[in-house]
């Protein structure tokens, strides 16, 4: 009885590779800029996008490599068990992104180049879409603002509530005022802002830092503070 050949190889070519090398390359600045075009996490999206091209083409070289080899393919699934991220994945939309460059890199190697270079573009042509619908139908967004106003030498600070609450009412559609602390050289003030576009909010940050000195501002998505 003949045993199982792990060891016997089929030749791996390397114009293939590189014909998927070259195709998953233009496939992963597709989905970079697709997720820096229409991606909504609040990360930083021009970090995240460098991360695409080096998963897709990486998961191309790899299963170029051990679809020729059955002995290469089991040993795979050894190495990939002691493999472990650090680094959380914060967001399902970024899973989402990296798990279709994964799913691009695993058709780019397994030579389905014509299915991949199909399938991929009308994934993200529908995703768009989709993205698109949702923020026709619901463009607002929104965050808390918290602002600390270092107001050394200034006397009554407290008046200036109303200069401040005129210049963030000029940019956002509603806003509710939920805590005001007046200290001895300070003031600190949140509010629950209603807003449409981020231009608006580049607009207020701008507004506030020329009109009160020394200021500090921070945005908080109510979406993303933990539950207590």
């Amino acid at each position: 009885m003949q045993g199982l050949e792990l060891t016997v190889d089929s030749p791996l070519s390397l114009t293939a590779l590189l014909i998927g090398l070259g195709v998953g390359t233009i496939l992963s600045l597709l989905v970079s800029w697709h997720f820096k075009k229409f991606g909504s996490t609040l990360s930083n999206r021009e970090e995240f996008a460098q991360v695409f091209p080096f998963v897709l083409l990486t998961t191309v070289l790899i299963i170029s490599v051990v679809k020729s080899s059955l002995a290469l393919s089991l040993g795979l699934v050894g190495a990939l068990s002691i493999v472990r991220f650090r680094t959380p994945i914060k967001e399902p939309e970024e899973l989402a992104y990296l798990f279709i460059s994964i799913a691009m890199g695993l058709g780019l190697g397994a030579n389905q180049i014509l299915a991949t270079v199909v399938a991929g573009p009308l994934i993200l042509l529908v995703m768009a879409f989709m993205k698109g619908m949702g923020r026709e139908v619901n463009d607002n967004k929104n965050l808390y603002l918290s602002i600390d106003w270092q107001s050394a030498g200034e006397k009554h600070p407290e008046r200036y509530l109303e200069r401040l609450n005129d210049v963030v009412s000029k940019h956002v559609h509603t806003s509710d005022l939920r805590r005001f602390d007046v200290r001895e050289e300070s003031v600190e003030v949140t509010y629950f802002l209603d807003f449409v576009g981020t231009e608006n909010l580049n607009a207020l940050v701008d507004e506030l830092r020329g009109s009160f000195p020394r200021i500090g501002v921070t945005f908080l998505d109510q979406n993303r503070l933990p539950n207590v």
